[in-house]
């Protein structure tokens, strides 16, 4: 580990409660439940004092302990969907008050990489950010209270790769400097967006964020694709070959 660089620490959240999917970080997903691919993101870099996962429930501990990181257990009031972030992080930086910068490693972003979380932390240090979200790049009209965002009804309709892109929040990735985030997050309540703050763009593939039994389905294709376990190739019409001949 570089001596130089603030003492990162990864916090990998986990609720045990979900209104959409039951218990959807112990789902699986290429066999594997989908919390792991956090962790073993996290743990293929080489950025983090220290990796932790932080949950309203002592079922995660067994997965922390199986995979050689921490776990800590945070108030069961933070474990709620009414909790707000700001809050889970304001806790966690109390409980762990040797860490300089904390980084969000969202539990169900299973297709991000150990590369990604370098890149973006690589960005936030290079650009003495005191806060950061990952972002996707959209080109696509994007429409405001019915009202354009992007374009101009008053032109002709632009191609999409013309468009000034739209930048939809992945949280995959989330980061704050400690001393920052707690500053604002006692003067004002909240501090998510605290002092400078950037986005950072994640490719579409990493940007699938798992909320519903749709998105696991999505995921686990994906991951067996890549894993060579299911094969894939372009297929075309008939009438295609016949041109090509």
């Amino acid at each position: 580990m570089n001596n130089s660089r603030p003492k990162i620490f990864a916090m990998i959240p986990a609720r045990y409660g979900s209104s959409r999917l039951r218990l959807k970080n112990l789902a699986l997903i290429n066999q594997k439940p989908l919390i792991s691919y956090a962790i073993n993101a996290a743990k293929g870099t080489d950025i983090f004092e220290k990796i932790i996962l932080n949950s309203d429930h002592l079922i995660f501990s067994d997965i922390a302990k199986r995979h050689g990181i921490d776990f800590y257990k945070r108030p069961e009031d933070l474990g709620s969907s009414e909790a707000k972030s700001d809050s889970v992080v304001a806790d966690f930086i109390n409980h762990f008050t040797d860490a300089e910068i904390v980084v969000w490693v969202n539990s169900i972003a299973p297709l991000q990489t150990s590369e990604d979380i370098e890149n973006a932390v690589a960005y936030f240090l290079d650009e003495n950010l005191d806060s950061l979200i990952t972002v996707e790049e959209k080109f696509v009209h994007c429409n405001f209270k019915k009202e354009p965002v992007n374009y101009s009804k008053n032109e002709m309709f632009l191609q999409t790769q013309l468009l000034e892109p739209i930048h939809p929040f992945i949280y995959s990735i989330m980061m704050w400097r400690t001393k920052k985030f707690m500053d604002d997050f006692k003067r004002y309540g909240y501090a998510l967006f605290c002092g400078k703050f950037d986005t950072y763009p994640v490719n579409k593939e990493r940007s699938i964020i798992i909320k519903d039994k749709s998105d696991l389905l999505l995921a686990d294709t994906l991951m067996k694709i890549s894993a060579g376990d299911m094969d894939y190739e372009v297929q075309y019409d008939q009438t295609v070959m016949k041109f090509l001949k």
